[in-house]
């Protein structure tokens, strides 16, 4: 038998030595991925109890942010939001979507929603509360009992562009029970994407509120004024007196927004989020021009 030769020994050495070095990577991502599995669960439990005990202990704040009319400069509504001033310090957004994720997303809505009903009655009695709330609270049987105290005709129930609807026609008869009542309905973020479109048109909702991203910088920019104004002519067709343009912070898109007709708006130059002991303060209008009544487009 012809014996291997010294290359052939080093070729045999080299290629174990590959297959060693494979078998030993794929070892040690498998360990990895574990840990790297079990710092996410970990992550998770955590964020589920502090989540669970941020409802037990109902430690989060309400602020309300006033809502103008900007023909008269009086405050016509507020909205409540929900804060939270505990680690992790994160936008109220991030924590309602972790709790959602861990299925946790109806009771905390539940919680900031229950918060800000017991301080309805430190507003004044003109004035509505609006209420952000995602289908699905909307939809379950203890949201509709912890509204059947309140009183239905200063209600009003925000859905965003990011509210996801599957069935209208479902939505639809359970959000007519509670419009029946006196509940209103607002649609958020019109302007920003095609949903909140979709929203209105199958939803027929009272109030349409103006995306801040529409807003920002309306008074310098011709493009933006465009679609404010075919939004505006749009929805006072419809919904008339039930147009409210977010995220004012300027006097020239106050100025602006005003000339183009827009009935209502909401933002810092009017009112920031404050807690009910602070009282929101509303800036008051110059000067309050005429409101200038759109003709529908044909």
């Amino acid at each position: 038998m012809r014996k291997n030769s010294p290359l052939s020994d080093d070729l045999f050495i080299a290629k174990k030595s590959v297959l060693s070095r494979g078998r030993n990577r794929t070892i040690t991502s498998a360990r990895q991925s574990r840990h790297v599995r079990h710092d996410e669960e970990r992550q998770r439990d955590e964020r589920g109890k502090l989540i669970r005990a941020t409802i037990a202990n109902r430690s989060l704040e309400t602020h309300f942010q006033p809502i103008v009319d900007l023909r008269s400069g009086t405050a016509v509504g507020t909205e409540a939001l929900a804060r939270f001033d505990q680690a992790p310090f994160q936008s109220p957004d991030l924590w309602f979507a972790e709790a959602a994720d861990l299925g946790l997303g109806v009771e905390l809505e539940l919680t900031a929603v229950g918060l800000a009903l017991e301080q309805l009655h430190s507003l004044p009695s003109t004035q509505y509360l609006s209420l952000n709330a995602s289908v699905e609270t909307i939809m379950s049987d203890p949201f509709r009992a912890i509204l059947s105290a309140a009183p239905a005709e200063r209600i009003v129930l925000e859905l965003t562009e990011h509210t996801p609807i599957t069935d209208y026609d479902a939505f639809a008869r359970s959000i007519d029970e509670l419009r029946s009542s006196g509940v209103r309905l607002a649609v958020d973020d019109a302007g920003s994407g095609f949903s909140s479109f979709v929203h209105i048109l199958n939803l027929k909702p009272d109030i349409i509120k103006l995306d801040i991203a529409l807003t920002r910088g309306i008074d310098k920019d011709p493009a933006r004024q465009a679609l404010g104004r075919a939004l505006l002519n749009f929805g006072l067709e419809a919904y008339r007196n039930t147009i409210v343009a977010e995220g004012i912070e300027t006097q020239g898109e106050l100025a602006m927004l005003r000339s183009l007709g827009c009935p209502i708006g909401q933002g810092f130059l009017l009112g920031r989020p404050r807690r009910m002991a602070q009282r929101p303060r509303v800036l008051p209008l110059l000067n309050p021009e005429p409101y200038p009544v759109l003709e529908a487009t044909s």
